[in-house]
């Protein structure tokens, strides 16, 4: 067979994401606080963009008249202060006696950094440890040894590393180990470095003077009933009076089971809603959250520089004509974002009115397709709008994920919000009989008489899911 070359021409279409889609593409899926991030990170970079003046700082320049000149001032009469030194002061003797203590010093000016970068340090379990470790009479071993214990605590205040491994990293022998690691579990909190719950909730159980108490007997040898709330299995075995029990396990409850995790240095995540929802009447009003987002304008004087002036090289002119185009672009993306963003919100809204009205179990089935058919958008645009973005509503702050939920029959046929039935479910357990918890089957009865047909699967799932025990835990003997 011979082998030659030969030339063709293919036409084909082909979808081509230009750079801009692109920036348009990542601005929609932005939250608030990366959208702000990415604007300040643009107007450092491109000079053309800069930010709007507000009217509230045009106030307070001179107000000009109209035909241009500045408002006059009204002439005021000079203020003259005629003073006057007293005849009968000794000013050299005040001058001795009272300046001497500063005139003579140094002083050196230094610049002190600025308020906003000093900032309090909060103090974690490792630190607060430290501290008592130096604190402490022990010797330069036992320091050493404490010094890795605490390095080896996990978020919870447990000691996560065996105590051999210890021993040999600082060559001690076990035994000092062990003596070292009982010191440190007295420190405050009370039963850090334990190995596990039950050793911690030992600790604290015997530091408070409940040793050989039933507050013992029970961390000890019962956890798991006690975990389980057979409090019979208790009594049974001990031999004792459920009044008895139920005192011990009062006090148990007051132990904290991981000691370290009050010393958690993970911060609070404040949520800035992008979006207001207003009750106004009987309708709904969407305001959208743009304070501290610069408004942005390009600067007309790169537009008057590349129009008047001809000795710009060329390089500079086309860098300027880059700047503009990015900057125009960016201004664009950042409109088009805010209008997609209320479109969604305002389809959602005219969606679950009945949420925004009553509450979670108003909640109707709601896909993505629903939304993007209603406003004339495709779905992954609808998925970029309502990732990491909050909507704040008379019912509280909510994800705009949240509205989506999958569908679940009724018994009249109507589909059913799986957030409604996770509501009713959480209604349900609330209002229940505490010495007599309702099983998921019972559970199911109830929500067949509220028109919801569901599995007793499904709503073990949904109970899991929210960190709800089952009947059995959630039983009260009191």
């Amino acid at each position: 067979m011979a082998l030659e070359l030969r030339q063709s021409l293919n036409l084909s279409q082909q979808l081509i994401m230009t750079p801009q889609l692109q920036q348009a593409i990542k601005l929609l899926q932005l939250s608030r606080l990366e959208l702000l991030e990415t604007i300040t990170q643009e107007m450092e970079e491109n000079p053309v963009l800069e930010e709007k003046v507000t009217d509230e700082e045009e106030d307070g320049r001179p107000e000009e008249r109209k035909d241009g000149s500045e408002e006059s001032v009204p002439d005021l009469k000079e203020v003259k202060v005629e003073e006057c030194a007293r005849d009968d002061v000794d000013w050299e003797n005040y001058l001795n006696e009272y300046n001497t203590g500063w005139a003579g010093s140094q002083y050196e000016e230094r610049e002190a950094p600025p308020l906003e970068n000093i900032i309090a340090s909060k103090t974690n379990l490792n630190s607060h440890l430290m501290w008592q470790l130096n604190m402490s009479n022990l010797d330069d071993d036992q320091k050493e040894i404490g010094v890795h214990l605490i390095g080896n605590l996990d978020e919870d205040g447990y000691l996560d590393v065996p105590i051999e491994d210890v021993a040999e990293a600082t060559g001690c022998t076990i035994d000092k180990v062990i003596e070292t690691l009982r010191y440190i579990q007295n420190f405050d909190p009370v039963g850090v470095a334990s190995r596990d719950a039950r050793e911690s909730l030992l600790i604290q159980a015997r530091f408070q003077n409940l040793g050989g108490t039933l507050v013992e007997k029970i961390i000890m040898d019962h956890l798991a009933d006690l975990e389980s709330r057979r409090y019979d299995q208790i009594v049974r075995k001990l031999s004792v009076h459920l009044q008895e029990v139920l005192t011990a396990v009062c006090v148990i409850k007051s132990l904290e089971p991981k000691p370290g995790r009050i010393y958690s240095d993970e911060e609070t995540i404040y949520i800035t809603p992008d979006i207001y929802v207003f009750k106004v009447g009987d309708d709904y009003q969407i305001v959208l959250n743009e304070d501290g987002l610069p408004k942005l304008h390009v600067n007309t004087y790169y537009k008057e520089v590349l129009r008047s002036n001809d000795s710009l090289s060329e390089n500079a002119r086309v860098y300027i004509k880059e700047k503009l185009r990015s900057a125009s672009w960016l201004i664009k993306s950042i409109h088009q974002r805010q209008r997609t963003i209320y479109r969604v919100t305002d389809s959602i809204v005219r969606f679950q009115k009945g949420f925004f009205d009553n509450g979670i179990t108003c909640l109707k089935p709601l896909v993505l397709r629903d939304v993007a058919e209603n406003i004339d958008m495709h779905e992954s645009t609808i998925s970029r709008v309502t990732t990491n973005k909050y909507v704040h509503t008379p019912q509280g702050i909510f994800e705009l994920k949240f509205f989506f939920n999958s569908s679940i029959n009724s018994l009249e046929g109507d589909a059913v919000a799986s957030e409604s039935v996770k509501a009713h479910i959480r209604n349900i357990t609330k209002t229940e009989n505490e010495s007599k918890p309702l099983s998921d089957q019972e559970i199911v009865n109830i929500l067949r008489g509220m028109n919801i047909e569901v599995a007793r699967r499904t709503v073990a799932k949904y109970r899991e899911s929210m960190g709800i025990l089952p009947s059995r835990k959630r039983r009260n003997p009191y």
